[in-house]
């Protein structure tokens, strides 16, 4: 029979799981709100779900010789985002069409390395496994983001507009891509913990493209994405908490679900 005292200590520690689960995946859903916002502008809404994917032959290795399948995600995702930009800056190819090179590829070879009890959760992700660490490196890794995309921001709306203009106005638009793709490759690595590779394109897209429509200003769609990002998130977790489903799925719909309800609101 549990002791009154016992319960107490099981429902402090149930709570402080859920809690680290809601800070971590609230600094995943700002980061990457914030980072779509940036991809949206630069019609590469795709590119954060199909880079994604770029990350589960790293899990897959990082898995099979024992190390953090954090870690795996993360150096694979970091080798594809300097090929990437090795080869845009090389064939001339869009970057785009480049992540889509490595996308099919990197997801084939995963489905095959990847060991199959662990091959659901590399696919939709576990939030509820984040540990105080996770979060505290999602904290920063949102922060990093926010910071880093204060200062490059105007070099990659730039370029996207005019890439000359940009070269001739003494700006390093080579320079701001590759910190710009570095800092996806961090925050969809950490995501996949969140929404797993199939989902975490979503964390990016959705919340982004929601407040494109119902933004005035550059600003003000930075923002409002990483606000929607982590209300998703938030949301997701609260839900699949309460009715005992996958939080991944659950967060991707949250976020379908505020599209859907700011539609009304959109000013075009």
């Amino acid at each position: 029979m549990e002791r009154p005292l016992d319960c107490i200590r099981i429902t402090n520690a149930m709570s402080t799981d859920l809690t680290v689960q809601l800070i971590g995946a609230a600094a995943v859903g700002l980061g990457s709100g914030v980072l779509g916002a940036l991809m949206i502008v630069r019609r590469m809404a795709l590119v954060g779900d199909a880079l994604s994917h770029v990350a589960l032959p790293g899990i897959a290795i990082a898995l099979l010789i024992g190390y953090d399948p954090f870690l795996g995600a993360f150096v694979a995702l970091a080798l594809s985002v300097i090929a990437i930009w090795y080869l845009e800056r090389r064939t001339g190819l869009p970057s785009e069409t480049l992540v889509g090179i490595f996308f099919t590829g990197a997801l084939a070879l995963g489905l095959l390395i990847t060991p199959e009890p662990e091959l659901l959760e590399a696919l939709f992700g576990d939030v509820t496994t984040m540990t105080s660490a996770g979060m505290a490196l999602s904290v920063v890794a949102a922060i990093l983001v926010l910071l880093v995309v204060w200062k490059i921001a105007g070099t990659i709306i730039s370029s996207t507009i005019s890439l000359e203009l940009t070269r001739a106005s003494g700006l390093r638009p080579s320079r701001a891509d590759f910190i710009f793709f570095s800092l996806v490759a961090l925050i969809v690595a950490l995501g996949i913990k969140v929404a797993g590779t199939l989902l975490t394109g979503a964390l990016v897209i959705i919340p982004a493209a929601t407040a494109r429509g119902i933004s005035g200003s550059l600003r003000s769609y930075l923002c409002l994405s990483g606000i929607l990002g982590m209300i998703s998130a938030i949301a997701g977790i609260s839900a699949a908490n309460a009715l005992h489903v996958p939080p991944g799925p659950a967060i991707v719909l949250a976020a379908g679900i505020l599209f859907m309800a700011l539609l009304p609101f959109r000013r075009d």
